[in-house]
């Protein structure tokens, strides 16, 4: 089990780094998307602090659980965790382009990563989390602890890393075109 400060320095390192990626971008850039039915950055940032947002409630929910303690994760999640990280894949889920809006503006992003982060230190400055052994449901992994959910959403996070990369690409070679013209 990682330790309560590692899994609270993980995740600030995490949003700190998708904060500092904003000042790289453009509101334009940010409102781009890749393809067509393929979201822009905009709305991976949206994404990222909408799940965040749900991942907190769910870490408050398992530390008031008193049940659900012997319930495991799903296989494919205990793979994630021993691995520390998601297959290298594009998953699709629920929250599909038509459901992630675009950003109002650049600075509604930023407030939104600070809301995440300060609410879990919030969380956390209250209680070691570790210690916690109630549990909620994943609607596809099945059940994780506080904990447990810190470690997710961090992954989580990272997993968008490839996702931002790719939508990175896409905005050079539109800049590159622009620049020729």
């Amino acid at each position: 089990m990682i330790s309560h400060d590692a899994l609270l320095q993980r995740f600030n390192e995490a949003v700190d780094q998708w904060m500092a990626f904003l000042d790289h971008y453009s509101w334009e850039q940010l409102l781009l998307s890749p393809a067509p039915g393929a979201w822009s950055l905009g709305q991976l940032y949206m994404h990222l602090i909408d799940d965040t947002a749900y991942h907190i409630e769910q870490m408050k929910a398992a530390l008031l659980a008193t049940g659900d303690s012997d319930k495991e994760m799903h296989p494919d999640a205990k793979a994630i965790f021993a691995r520390e990280g998601f297959p290298d894949v594009s998953i699709t889920g629920p929250a599909t382009y038509d459901s992630v809006s675009q950003p109002v503006n650049k600075a509604a992003l930023l407030q939104g990563l600070e809301q995440v982060k300060y609410d879990v230190q919030q969380l956390l400055s209250a209680t070691d989390i570790t210690q916690a052994r109630g549990k909620t449901m994943h609607p596809g992994l099945h059940f994780f602890s506080a904990a447990e959910w810190l470690q997710f959403t961090t992954m989580h996070m990272q997993h968008h890393l490839r996702q931002k990369a790719r939508i990175d690409r896409l905005i050079n070679k539109n800049d590159q075109e622009w620049d020729r013209k």
